[in-house]
Formats: structure tokens, sequence, C-alpha cells
């Protein structure tokens, strides 16, 4: 599990393909962790890359090296070639939970529409899919490129091809993330709100309570 408070900002230095275990041509790739602490990473642990959890497969100095399978590669960006990324190390227990609780499992990805400075902070606003757009809501939580951010608005397209969300997003967030990077037409890495999947799980199910009637 993540947070969603971007530590650092690293880099892809290199990118190598690999047999993945899906069967198809996976890459292995070499991170410069720029400022995070690595004393304490060890083989096996968890670090999201733009918001997607990745094992670690080795450590050397200032670099770490992750697999990533061809699937995770079709369900990401950012992932497939040198650039910045987005790191976090995985939450232990004591730890401040300063954003909401991340999976590091991208659900999807968005499709940034404008990214606007507005007085101080800009607005970002991200296209989503319907299949994710539904566990949106004013107010809730989202990760977007590993990043933990409050969604400000939610306005469903009405040719029901997704919905348009926009983020508030206060300059120091613009200055030690990715974002610093990001204009429109691009497109960024989506995860929902844990608790959204339960709900909709508790009210879909066999039996559900149908919150309607109260009953």
């Amino acid at each position: 599990m993540f947070t969603g408070i971007v530590a650092t900002v690293g880099r892809i230095v290199r990118v190598q393909p690999f047999e993945s275990t899906d069967g198809g041509a996976g890459l292995r790739l070499s991170i410069d962790a720029g400022g995070l602490d690595l004393s304490d990473v060890r083989l096996g642990d968890s670090i999201a890359i733009q918001g997607a959890c990745m094992t670690v497969v080795a450590v050397q100095g200032r670099e770490f090296e992750v697999d990533v399978s061809r699937e995770s590669l079709k369900l990401t960006v950012g992932l497939e070639k040198p650039g910045e990324v987005n790191l976090e190390k995985a939450l232990r227990i004591g730890d401040a939970i300063g954003g909401h609780l991340v999976s590091g499992h991208v659900d999807g990805l968005g499709t940034v529409e404008s990214y606007e400075k507005v007085g101080e902070s800009r607005e970002l606003i991200i296209r989503v899919p319907p299949d994710i757009a539904k566990y949106l809501a004013y107010k809730g939580s989202v990760s977007v490129n590993g990043i933990s951010l409050t969604v400000n608005h939610v306005a469903d397209m009405p040719d029901k091809k997704g919905s348009d969300i926009r983020i508030n997003v206060i300059p120091h967030t613009q200055e030690v993330t990715t974002l610093r990077n990001v204009k429109a037409g691009d497109k960024v890495n989506l995860e929902i709100d844990t608790i959204a999947r339960y709900v909709e799980r508790m009210l879909s199910a066999p039996g559900a309570v149908d919150a309607r009637r109260g009953a």
C-alpha cells in the first residue's frame, strides 16, 4: 500500500527487453532514485513508479531495477521509455497517511484535456473513461500518476463516453512531481479510491441492501 504522497522524482535511465512471465516481451527498467533513500530497500520490496506498484529486482548505488510485464505496459503510461517518474516506497506500519490509501494497481488511463494556471495554482482537467468515472465523486480522492489528489468537480459527458474531472494542483505539488511536465493530450495513470470498490460491490452483490428503500 501507498499514500499517494510522492517522495521524489526519479528518472528511468535505461530500458531493456526481457521475457516476462506472461509470455510476452516485458521491460527491465533501471531507475535513478533521485532523492529517494535506498538504504533500507531490499530485493522484493515494492516501490510505486508513476502510480504503478513494482517489485525491486536489483539495487546498486543510487539506482534500482524493476521488471515490467507486457500486461502492465498495456495498462499504464510512462514506464516504456526513459524519463522522469514519481517514486514512493511502500507504506509501513506507523507511517503518516498524508494522502489516501493507494494500492498501486492502475485502473486505467485518463487524457489531460487542459492544465492551465488559475491564480497561484493550476487547474487540471482530465477526461476519464466510463468504467473509471463512475467511481469518482466531488471531494473524493483519485491517484493521478501516483499522486493523491482531490476531485473538485465531475462533469458527465452527454454522449456517455466518460466524464471530465477538475483538480486543483497547488504550487508545491506542481514543483515536486512529474505534473510539471504534463500538457494537454497527455495520458495519465489513474487509480480510484479503494473504498469506492467496496461500496460498488456491496450494492451490486446478490442480496445487497437497497439503500434507496432503506431495506
